[in-house]
């Protein structure tokens, strides 16, 4: 069955809900973060600046191992197998190789507990050695690690017990991930310690990980992993910067982030924030956005502006990172507005170099991501630099798309330069950080 939405009441309705949620949540934004009617030079980016290409354990590795997405995946709640996925596990060498000729300087991972420990107490050495090689290939590389404990996969046994809805799987959970930060803590990575919060929840009630009721548990359970990890990390090693990124939302953002990134903020290094999306009044295709035709919803890049502004208001003297940032396309076809991956990679650097300019404390940015992967049920969705056709390339052959020459011109000279202007206007009235985003837009 089909639902019809009329995009015009959607788009009201969503404006009304970011006016209503902004006025009760957010105080007005002081005018050392207001972005000047004026347009401003983006300027270019500090040699400092993180530049970094990301992944995921599950979308990429294959070779995968009993988990809640193998029982999704199995009882057919997905469009596609998982199969070999880009099968990372094995082709991880050259793949880092990629990043490293890209002029990356992070390289963000998984690592999978479903893969560590497939039965209780029993510890995988051959996987553990993987993932040993697999840092030690990045930091031979001249790359920082970024290791993140929780991108939403969880093993079999743990699905047994109830998922999340088991008051013991946050003691198992812990007991798994201090044994990650023993093992990679001496190589001083950028940790994130769950991807996704409200998404992963999401996912977890639409598969059927957990029950409605348990929604509030496990958000709770999640808030507890991620002050505990953050403990147990710094007290390995004090230096530590350590976060849980956020898919930031149009409209909705600020009362998102009521039930765990406020609740968290003290046990924040950095904010780190993912943005794919925008949302205007005028903008039809903004009905797409939450639905499977996803990557025909715009792209617009000047929403992560708005996006930075905003946490940097709400996460004042907290550093920020965007920790994922990318466009998708179906099936790697032109997309049906024409935006260019290169075009969009450089238009997304001239928004952060922007934000950086206008006094944003902005330290990092990975490019969501550097192959093709499996996007959660799917792979008609493409988002890497290289293109990998999965279901139809038994070599899973590595095409570089328009953006590798992008990514290396940008990462050698530190953004995209002071006379660069974005390919696509500024978008009228974006919602992505409501009203403001309306009321002091950034030309």
């Amino acid at each position: 069955m089909s639902v019809r939405v009329n995009p015009a009441l959607l788009l009201a309705a969503a404006l009304a809900l970011a006016l209503a949620l902004s006025a009760a949540l957010t105080p007005a934004i002081p005018s050392s973060l207001t972005a000047s009617a004026e347009a401003k030079p983006a300027g270019s980016l500090p040699s400092t600046f993180l530049w970094g290409v990301a992944s995921s354990g599950f979308q990429s590795e294959g070779d995968s191992p009993d988990s809640n997405w193998t029982r999704y995946i199995a009882k057919g709640a997905t469009d596609d197998p998982i199969g070999t996925s880009v099968d990372f596990r094995h082709r991880y060498a050259s793949d880092i190789a990629l990043a490293k000729s890209l002029g990356a300087k992070v390289y963000r991972i998984g690592i999978e507990w479903a893969r560590i420990e497939p039965r209780p107490g029993h510890l995988a050495a051959r996987e553990l050695d993987y993932y040993d090689d697999v840092v030690r290939t990045i930091v031979a590389a001249g790359m920082r690690p970024m290791i993140t404990l929780d991108h939403w996969v969880y093993p079999g046994w743990i699905a047994d017990r109830g998922g999340w809805s088991d008051p013991a799987t946050l003691d198992a959970w812990l007991r798994h991930n201090r044994i990650v930060v023993d093992r990679y803590a001496k190589y001083h990575p950028l940790w994130i310690t769950i991807n996704e919060p409200a998404a992963y929840v999401l996912k977890e009630v639409q598969y059927g990980g957990i029950p409605k009721k348990s929604v509030t548990l496990m958000v709770d359970r999640l808030v507890k992993a991620h002050q505990t990890i953050y403990r147990y990390i710094h007290a390995k090693d004090p230096g530590a910067q350590v976060s849980s990124n956020v898919a930031y939302i149009p409209t909705i953002e600020p009362g998102l982030d009521q039930a765990f990134l406020n609740r968290i903020r003290n046990q924040l290094d950095y904010v780190g924030l993912d943005y794919y999306y925008s949302i205007s009044p005028t903008d039809p295709t903004a009905v797409y956005a939450a639905t499977s035709e996803f990557w025909k919803a715009a792209a617009a890049t000047d929403g992560v502006y708005y996006a930075l502004r905003d946490m940097a208001h709400r996460f004042p003297g907290k550093p920020l990172y965007v920790v994922e940032a990318g466009m998708a396309t179906e099936n790697g076809k032109p997309r049906p507005d024409g935006y260019r991956r290169a075009d969009h990679l450089r238009d997304l650097v001239y928004w952060i170099q922007r934000a950086r300019r206008d006094g944003l404390p902005v330290i990092g940015m990975n490019y969501w991501s550097l192959t093709d992967n499996y996007e959660w049920g799917s792979y008609t969705p493409r988002f890497g630099l290289y293109t990998v056709n999965v279901k139809t390339d038994p070599t899973l052959r590595r095409i570089p798309t328009d953006a590798v020459t992008a990514f290396r011109g940008i990462t050698a000279e530190g953004g995209v330069g002071t006379r660069y202007r974005p390919t696509r206007p500024a978008t009228v009235c974006s919602l992505v950080a409501a009203p403001a985003s309306c009321l002091m837009p950034a030309r």
